[in-house]
């Protein structure tokens, strides 16, 4: 197995560069992952790799990774000493990452439940999201303008494996009200000043906005809106941050639709 010692070798160099803008990411086709669940992730869930490289002193767990990866014909490169750890971007790094393909997984042709994050700019709100929306059975995330790049690290960090199994597609609001209704979706959009969500039907069709969190929902994400719904708050707290919020009303469908 080859072993990459230099720090201006060709793949530490794409990597050092999709961990940053998401220009670079665009153009490359590609995004990372780090650490062992989510190239563990990546792998169960048949995405495509591009390579992965790997450091000394790798667990148990990880180098089963490796081995599996490799009998799979998987492009797969160890990096000597700390140069891993110097191009990566979490705090305790796991001594593996992986370059996979920026691919879109395609939309059902029948959608009852899909989420729009409106200008989420926050990544760990976003990869929040992206995690409760495929724990709840979301079919579609739909992002307009001025959301967070869903392939930055730490939102792919904070989605925990969502990237591999739900549709996130890049969108404008005209083609994200355009498929609102051609699916016939209910557009919901979460507002402090909205009708309950406890006392709203969920049961039907719908799409949920989910506004940022500064400045709310866009001038754009309320035309499109049918209504607007709230989370009744016992408490003195006047909001709840984007990712709690959208994670309660996702449940919240789950609940009325299979009576949890």
């Amino acid at each position: 197995m080859i072993v990459i010692t230099s720090s201006q070798n060709p793949k530490l160099k794409l990597v050092r560069a999709l961990l940053g803008r998401a220009k670079e990411r665009r153009e490359a086709g590609a995004f990372v992952a780090e650490g062992v669940r989510l190239v563990e992730e990546a792998a169960s869930s048949n995405w495509g790799f591009r390579f992965v490289l790997f450091s000394h002193g790798l667990g148990e767990r990880g180098k089963e990774l490796i081995e599996t990866l490799t009998a799979n014909q998987i492009d797969v490169e160890e990096v000597s000493g700390d140069l891993l750890q110097n191009v990566s971007e979490t705090e305790t790094p796991q001594g593996i990452l992986a370059v996979l393909p920026l691919a879109k997984l395609p939309i059902p042709d029948l959608t009852n439940f899909i989420l729009i994050p409106d200008q989420i700019r926050d990544p760990g709100n976003l990869g929040t999201l992206l995690r409760t929306a495929a724990a709840t059975g979301v079919q579609a995330v739909l992002l307009p303008p001025e959301t967070a790049d869903a392939f930055a690290p730490k939102v792919v960090r904070a989605g925990m494996g969502a990237h591999f199994r739900l549709p996130i597609h890049s969108m404008t609001w005209e083609e994200i009200e355009q498929m609102c209704k051609s699916a016939n979706l209910s557009v919901y959009l979460a507002d402090m000043g909205g009708k309950s969500c406890w006392e709203t039907d969920l049961r039907q069709p719908l799409a949920l906005i989910v506004g940022g969190e500064a400045e709310g929902a866009s001038e754009q994400a309320r035309k499109v809106a049918n209504q607007q719904i709230s989370i009744p708050m016992m408490g003195k707290m006047e909001s709840l941050n984007a990712g709690v919020a959208g994670s309660v009303l996702m449940f919240e469908v789950v609940r009325q639709r299979y009576g949890y």
